[in-house]
């Protein structure tokens, strides 16, 4: 299989246009036409596809979303054989996937020889902080949460602490050098996604592809010149930061007298994708080759599953973003704020350190979260066995609850999972509390569903203003694709949205979502929270005692200072999975933050590959929902066709014939995505997009006769999944 595969994820074939071949209309999924066997009969016409007007659009006008060619969505060769191993030995798949994040440590280790442009955003921060004005990070989709995490669990945290410190002495001195009367220095730091808070559930349609979105985001929250503008994506190439960070820029390069040497230190793109990978992309060289935007180089290489940006490309991001913030907020308080070294140790600085080092902590943090893989397979064992099982899982945490809560959401499009469930259906207000259908929630001390928000965000709730967005989209976007999706996404992008999502550890959400027999809870106490989660008054204890009582399975997550210690999972055996992460000179915690995502990305990772979620180190079950998203189901469905057409058993059997085209496969999928979207809402989650087009295809061509979805999804089902049926088809 891998030879095939190999070769095709390096071929640079970003940006090239197929012909539109014509295709039968004939519909008929059940037929006996006999198989293609040379290139004068079409795939298409064979399989009763005629090739819809959409996908023609996608092949031949989106171009520039077919992004394969780019390092992310290569397939690293430590994880290659992923889906074989982690089957039978969960302890070296973990290890297996925590090895790639040894790419971090390398590019850190560059990185502190010459800190350039990551030097250059950590200086504009801190004058920024002298100048009392505002920074604004914006992503999208896990770089959007990234942003979250910068203002909900960084800044907000260390300002609060810093206003209890010595009680309240501190802030005493240096709050108007901190604040205005206008601004809060809570809000000074803004953390912002396409598609604003509702966003943090699951991206919105249509979103991602709009640059109009980004701009308007900006101006939503009157960032203007002179304010630091940093934008984030994972790959180099997300239209709606694009539009972000391009209309930071033209605040400056719109005035007289535009400097691009000075709007450089003021507006930042920061990603993980060689220039010369992403230039082809006409909106990525709109930034890469603009004097004005100081570029922030993190590329590491290819992920640890392909393309899925969630892991080593956002945890790049996060650490470095986070520490340059953290860095010039101590500048600032010890030049500008006049604290002495005492007064610095309250907060949490107990002795000057370079930037450099700050970025080599990485090394050491990764030995720590791997040293936890043998017991943390226990955890993913039991995970994976709670789903095999069809039961459920419900995370609590409280300082770490933005990082368990990205984990556990980016689950759901990488591995076209069902999205967090809502406590009433939009659609059906008075129909009751809808059933639950995604496998994982999360809860934290909050008494009621504001309280919980509040918890999440360190402020209240924002959703877009729509009838603003509505009138701009329909005047400003003239793709009639782009609008329809962007108007179905606008839909569920109100303020009215943080009613249908409760995460609260309150007697209301237990009877709605409490634990039943066979369920998981999985506690994580992040710093000094370890040493809470023995007390009876505390809810980390109230949560586990919650779960013992419905004879639900119990795990531990500890990351901090405080050794491994008992807890009320530990008579029963249950997993206790401890990352030791100090926090000196770290008041915003960044490294235990960093750690446990490391570590949760690994072990979500690792449980779903043992769910037939991933084939090989490829996320076949990812959700096409967007147009980058969409290319990439259709190389993936390409890629493994075509592997199998080369195999030798299968070439034995049937014979040989050309490779599927790129056309052809994304006419296939463009015909299956409204089939799967029908089984979705009939709750049917073994429904994926890119394993019934490898199916229809393969088995189609096997049985000489087009065979329809249906049949298709049974056989893949029967198989077990897609690795199932790809080892029997290649073996038969």
């Amino acid at each position: 299989m891998n030879k095939v595969l190999r070769k095709s994820f390096g071929l640079l074939a970003g940006a090239f246009i197929l012909p539109v071949v014509a295709c039968s209309d004939d519909s008929d999924n059940g037929g006996n036409k006999p198989p293609p066997d040379d290139n004068n009969k079409t795939l298409l016409g064979f399989l009763g596809v005629t090739q819809s007007a959409e996908s023609v659009d996608y092949v031949n006008g989106k171009t520039q979303f077919q992004l394969h060619s780019l390092l992310t969505e290569q397939r690293h060769e430590k994880t290659y054989n992923l889906s074989d191993v982690l089957p039978t030995d969960t302890p070296a798949g973990l290890a297996q996937l925590f090895s790639v994040d040894d790419d971090i440590s390398a590019k850190l280790d560059a990185y502190a020889q010459n800190l350039g442009p990551v030097q250059t955003m950590s200086d504009a921060m801190y004058e920024a902080l002298k100048a009392k004005m505002k920074i604004f990070v914006y992503g999208t989709g896990a770089t959007g949460r990234l942003a979250k995490e910068m203002e909900s669990t960084f800044w907000r945290p260390f300002w609060k602490a810093v206003q209890a410190a010595n009680n309240g002495a501190i802030w005493t001195k240096i709050k108007d050098k901190v604040e205005t009367p206008q601004r809060p220095i809570g809000d000074s730091l803004i953390g912002e996604m396409t598609g604003a808070d509702r966003a943090l559930i699951a991206s919105l349609e249509g979103f991602e592809d709009l640059p109009l979105i980004g701009k308007m985001q900006l101006e939503d929250h009157a960032v203007n010149k002179g304010d630091v503008v940093i934008e984030v994506t994972e790959g180099g190439e997300t239209s709606a930061g694009i539009g972000a960070v391009l209309a930071g820029h033209a605040q400056w390069k719109n005035d007289a007298g535009y400097d691009p040497a000075v709007s450089a230190k003021n507006v930042f793109f920061v990603y993980n994708n060689p220039d010369d990978k992403l230039l082809p992309f006409d909106r990525s060289r709109s930034v890469i080759q603009e004097a004005g935007i100081t570029k922030v180089n993190l590329t590491t290489g290819p992920q640890a599953i392909t393309g899925s940006t969630r892991m080593q490309a956002t945890t790049i991001e996060t650490f470095v973003i986070a520490h340059a913030l953290q860095h010039a907020i101590a500048r600032f308080l010890k030049t500008d704020c006049a604290l002495d070294a005492t007064e610095l140790a309250a907060l949490g600085f107990e002795q000057e350190l370079a930037l450099k080092d700050r970025l080599l902590r990485f090394k050491d943090v990764l030995a720590e979260v791997k040293k936890a893989g043998p017991t943390l397979a226990k955890l993913t064992d039991l995970e994976a066995d709670t789903y095999r099982q069809s039961h459920f899982s419900t995370y609590f945490a409280n300082k770490g609850i933005i990082t368990v809560f990205i984990d556990g959401t980016e689950r759901a499009p990488t591995f076209r999972l069902a999205k967090l469930d809502t406590i009433v259906d939009p659609k059906n207000p008075g129909g009751g509390v809808p059933p639950r259908q995604s496998w994982f929630q999360v809860w934290t001390s909050a008494k009621d569903i504001g309280a919980a928000w509040k918890a999440f965000l360190g402020r209240d709730f924002l959703g877009l203003n729509q009838p603003r967005y509505d009138a701009a989209f329909k005047a400003g976007v003239t793709d009639q694709y782009l609008l329809a999706a962007a108007m179905r996404g606008l839909a569920d992008a109100g303020t009215e949205q943080q009613n249908y999502y409760d995460f609260s550890f309150s007697d209301a959400n237990i009877e709605r979502r409490g634990p039943n027999k066979g369920d998981l809870g999985v506690v994580i106490a992040v710093d000094d929270e370890s040493a809470q989660v023995n007390n009876p008054n505390l809810d980390f204890d109230k949560f586990a005692y919650l779960f013992q009582q419905k004879e639900a399975k119990l795990a531990l997550v500890t990351v901090g200072t405080q050794a491994d210690t008992p807890w009320r999972g530990s008579q029963s055996g249950a997993p206790s999975v401890h990352v030791q992460v100090d926090d000196k000179n770290d008041p915003m915690h960044v490294d235990q933050q960093i750690a446990l995502k490391v570590l949760l990305n690994a072990h979500s990772t690792a449980v779903m590959t043992k769910l037939d979620k991933v084939v090989g180190n490829t996320m076949t079950n990812v959700s096409p929902s967007n147009l980058k998203l969409i290319g990439r189901a259709t190389y993936l469905s390409l890629l493994h066709i075509n592997d199998v057409l080369h195999n030798a058993h299968w070439i034995q059997a049937h014979g040989q014939r050309a490779d599927i085209t790129y056309q052809e496969a994304n006419a296939v999928l463009y015909d299956v995505m409204p089939y799967v979207a029908k089984k979705r809402e009939e709750k049917d989650q073994a429904a994926a997009e890119v394993s019934i087009v490898i199916v229809r295809v393969l088995e189609s061509l096997r049985q000489k006769k087009s065979v329809s979805l249906d049949d298709c999804l049974n056989l893949l089902k029967q198989q077990g999944g897609l690795n199932g049926y790809l080892k029997d088809v290649k073996t038969r």
